[in-house]
């Protein structure tokens, strides 16, 4: 089964990666553009590894902690509960490579994202 987020939670895109709001909560988070990256990949039907392999060919990235990065997403949105429940990822397609795909320079660099963290909608920050 492939990654969905549940119900009531809606994304938007910014100049800075996606914001993800809960309409039920009245609560907001905010990925960064490597997360965003990650996250577009995973609704689009892809699997961890192809979230990971995406991140490696985005950013400069090892492969090993481009997985350890989305596997941390993947768990952060379903801690926070906004993963619909019984949500998974898919098997990784047999016959797939997890090499990262050729090509020297990537652009921009890989920075870990920030745990998610919740801000309730028109609060100030401290």
């Amino acid at each position: 089964m492939a990654f969905k987020l549940r119900e009531g939670v809606f994304t938007a895109e910014t100049d800075y990666g996606i914001a993800l709001l809960d309409e039920d909560s009245d609560q907001y988070w905010t990925l960064n553009p490597s997360a965003a990256v990650a996250l577009r990949t995973l609704l689009e039907g892809g699997t961890e590894a192809d979230a990971a392999r995406k991140l490696t060919q985005e950013y400069a990235v090892d492969i090993g902690t481009a997985r350890r990065d989305v596997r941390d997403l993947v768990g952060g949105l379903r801690a926070a509960g906004l993963a619909a429940e019984g949500t998974g990822v898919p098997e990784e397609r047999t016959g797939a490579s997890t090499a990262p795909s050729g090509g020297t320079a990537r652009p921009g660099t890989h920075g870990r994202w920030p745990h998610l963290r919740g801000r309730r909608g028109g609060s100030q920050r401290p």
